[in-house]
């Protein structure tokens, strides 16, 4: 198994950039954990009609999940090192699944949250883990590797919503789509059983000895981009379909089904990333310009409008955010080449911490201020991106943090160029 995994590894990492099984393996099992992840939003929004709980309650449920993310970046590397990444992503999935159907099944608020704490937990160690495998594999390429695997979950992005909604119209349920990962998710255990994996690359300290040499700041600064682009895009998945029945006098079903044109953005605004990342040394670029989009969106669909401003708002900040998570996340992997779990992990830590952070914060505007007024966070957040974004690059060009002499390993900036 090592000697093909090697074979693989450098196969990938070279300049012809290939999709092998690991790859296809990673692209599906993130796609079907954003099955979930992206339904989550619609389902609370159905849900909440159900069991009439407030937007604090549903705020509750979010950041349920986000305290499963920080748990599960706080844990993932000691994970990974104690078990491997093969036992890790597989048991993951399956406590994602359990969790899933907690969440589905049951009808009381108490068991549902539960559902979602396991779900964020045991979901963002399926995410970390695929994301670790396919950025070591394909090493300098991991920034198209890493668009294309967001392309699949997009496309289960604009999937779940419509799925949920046509779900809820045909059985009066919504719950039916739910089980749909668990099938993909059990087809890709049975097919890929025998995958091998890449070795998981030593860390400084492991080869040298002695005290080992933590993650520099320009790496801990890209993380906390990723990390509040990750809270930008959760108020849009929690709140959307609220403030499209809130504000602008859509159905609760309708505007949960609305959705899907948010997603439709992400998906279109990932093949357009695909297609610019195959010339290497864009990403830097290209994340400022996904927030600049993502700016304008958001503006159109948070200031007063009719309905199809909102919808092309939409629409906008979908096409915007879509590259904003692969992209910064491949300058931080790229910023801690040797410690790509720990990296990670740090992403996950803090996307968890935000995602718990800014719609619960959102929530609590809502319930207080009104939904629109609250919905002002999320341009806000955007701003605090394109500024992490400009000091971390200033940064790393003003000096070398991590005290490595220039041309030692590969960094942020360069993948700018």
């Amino acid at each position: 198994m090592g000697q093909n995994a090697r074979r693989s590894t450098l196969r990938a990492g070279g300049d012809v950039f290939v999709r092998d099984g690991l790859t296809l393996l990673t692209y599906s099992a993130l796609g079907a954990y954003t099955f979930w992840l992206y339904a989550f939003g619609p389902a609370l929004a159905l849900l909440r009609q159900e069991l009439h709980f407030s937007y604090t309650v549903l705020s509750v449920y979010s950041a349920l999940w986000a305290a499963g993310s920080v748990l599960s970046g706080a844990a993932f590397a000691p994970l990974a090192a104690r078990m491997g990444r093969r036992a890790v992503l597989w048991r993951s999935a399956l406590v994602t699944t359990a969790g899933a159907a907690l969440f589905t099944i049951t009808q009381s608020i108490q068991l549902t949250m539960l559902g979602a704490l396991v779900m964020g937990f045991a979901g963002t160690t399926v995410q970390t883990t695929t994301q670790s495998l396919v950025a070591d594999h394909h090493g300098p390429r991991r920034d198209q590797a890493l668009v294309e695997m967001n392309i699949g979950a997009g496309l289960c992005a604009v999937i779940a919503p419509l799925a949920l909604g046509m779900s809820h119209a045909l059985t009066s349920t919504w719950r039916v789509a739910m089980a749909l990962p668990a099938v993909i998710l059990v087809a890709l255990a049975v097919v890929h059983r025998h995958q091998p994996f890449p070795s998981v690359p030593r860390p400084p300290a492991a080869r040298r000895g002695g005290h080992r040499a933590g993650l520099s700041v320009v790496c801990r600064l890209l993380a906390l981009l990723v990390a509040v682009g990750i809270g930008v895009e959760f108020c849009v998945v929690y709140f959307g379909a609220e403030l499209l029945s809130g504000a602008r006098g859509f159905s609760t079903s309708t505007a949960a089904t609305a959705m899907t044109v948010f997603y439709a953005g992400i998906l279109l605004g990932r093949l357009a990333g695909a297609r610019l990342t195959r010339r290497p040394g864009r990403a830097a670029f290209l994340t400022g310009l996904s927030l600049a989009v993502t700016l304008a969106g958001l503006a159109a669909l948070w200031l007063p409008g009719g309905v199809v401003p909102a919808l092309l708002g939409l629409f906008v900040t979908g096409l915007g955010i879509a590259n904003q998570f692969p992209l910064a996340l491949a300058l931080t992997l790229a910023a801690a080449p040797d410690d790509t779990d720990a990296a990670n992990a740090l992403v996950q830590l803090l996307g968890g911490v935000l995602v718990l952070g800014a719609p619960f914060l959102l929530g609590l505007l809502a319930d207080h201020v009104g939904l629109t007024t609250g919905f002002a966070v999320a341009p806000v957040l955007t701003a605090l991106s394109a500024l992490l974004l400009y000091v971390a690059l200033r940064w790393e060009g003003s000096a070398d943090p991590a005290g490595v002499a220039p041309g030692q390993r590969p960094s942020a900036s360069s993948m700018a160029r």
